[in-house]
């Protein structure tokens, strides 16, 4: 195969220009005589990147002075502990919109912390004591999205937007906190970012062990432990791009790639998509074939095509290409022929 796309749902494919940037750092970074993998986070060169790398997300997310950029071991699953742990008190409740697996894992984590009390749709109603509402934007093992114009809750609104950040156009002002694990659209595992209105951070716990501690995190080093200096100079590479790409054109590629692929599976009975179609996610796409036998069929022919990591999730099944910022039209255009031919010879 000359070409390899890969539609993993994460770790997922990054921008070759991004792993193109990212080889030079591990040659001799900053004539240090170092690569990036070996350098001490308190050298000037990595204070000058993590201030590089705060100052794009500011630009790209479209904040303020008001917000506090954490770049934070781990991922989003961490994060499902440490928001509750941060904010829920004895006596607090928290309200969880529960559409999906990771909303409900989300929860799930939050109910071990404090009480918690889940809603599949917001007509339920949001209660106006809870501490926060909580929602997953995009679940990427559904293939589901949430509309971007949902009426907001009565109390500070926290997200996890792991699968879709900087992916589609988003007013993230609207949102108190909201946290993304870096492997789907920002870069390698190993990294999760945090994004907080100050004046809610304020609100959080103090008696908490450092490293979980949201206020630890906002002193002046922002150095509580050693940060993946790795995954964030990637971050760094990855921004980078975006701002040079420009986000509407990021956005419209995405929507782009999306259509192509979901208007191939309504082009025929013989592709059964999963996800209603006022709920597909521009990022992952979810779909299941006439028979089991078909779609293994289908994945060992994708994967000698150069179409790898196509296999649903563990817990649903099925297809699902994810078509995060980094895969290319050529990806698409590639599993489109792909299963038209597959259509033809076995449909």
């Amino acid at each position: 195969m000359d070409t390899v796309y890969n539609f993993s749902a994460g770790p997922a494919m990054i921008d070759p220009r991004a792993l193109e940037r990212l080889r030079a750092d591990l040659d001799d970074w900053h004539a240090l005589g170092t690569t990036v993998l070996e350098v001490s986070h308190r050298t000037p060169p990595c204070a000058e990147l993590f201030a590089r790398v705060e100052s794009n997300l500011r630009r790209l997310l479209g904040l303020g002075d008001d917000r506090a950029v954490l770049l934070l071991q781990g991922g989003a699953s961490g994060q499902f502990a440490m928001l509750p742990y941060n904010f829920l008190r004895q006596g607090d409740a928290a309200d969880y919109l529960v559409r999906g697996y990771w909303a409900d894992k989300a929860a799930r984590q939050a109910a071990r912390v404090g009480r918690v009390r889940t809603l599949a749709d917001p007509a339920e109603g949001w209660d106006p004591a809870a501490v926060y509402a909580h929602l997953t934007t995009n679940e990427t093992i559904a293939g589901t999205r949430l509309p971007e114009d949902l009426p907001p809750p009565p109390v500070p609104l926290c997200a996890d937007m792991s699968s879709d950040i900087l992916s589609v156009p988003r007013d993230y002002t609207r949102f108190a906190l909201f946290y993304a694990g870096t492997q789907k659209n920002l870069g390698t595992a190993g990294l999760a970012l945090v994004v907080a209105d100050k004046e809610f951070l304020s609100r959080a716990r103090r008696n908490l062990p450092g490293a979980f501690c949201y206020l630890e995190h906002t002193k002046a080093d922002g150095l509580y432990h050693t940060p993946n200096v790795f995954a964030i100079d990637l971050l760094r590479h990855v921004t980078d791009l975006l701002l040079e790409d420009g986000l509407n054109a990021v956005f419209t590629r995405n929507a782009r790639k999306a259509a192509a692929l979901y208007a191939e599976l309504d082009r025929t009975p013989f592709w059964r998509p999963l996800a209603p179609p006022s709920e597909r996610s521009l990022t992952n796409v979810t779909f299941r074939l006439p028979t089991e036998s078909l779609e293994a069929d289908f994945l060992s022919g994708a994967q000698a095509a150069g179409l790898i990591a196509l296999r649903g999730h563990r817990s649903a099944g099925g297809i699902r290409a994810s078509l995060y910022n980094a895969m290319p039209q050529a990806g698409v255009d590639a599993l489109v022929a792909y299963m038209r031919e597959f259509e033809r010879t076995r449909g």
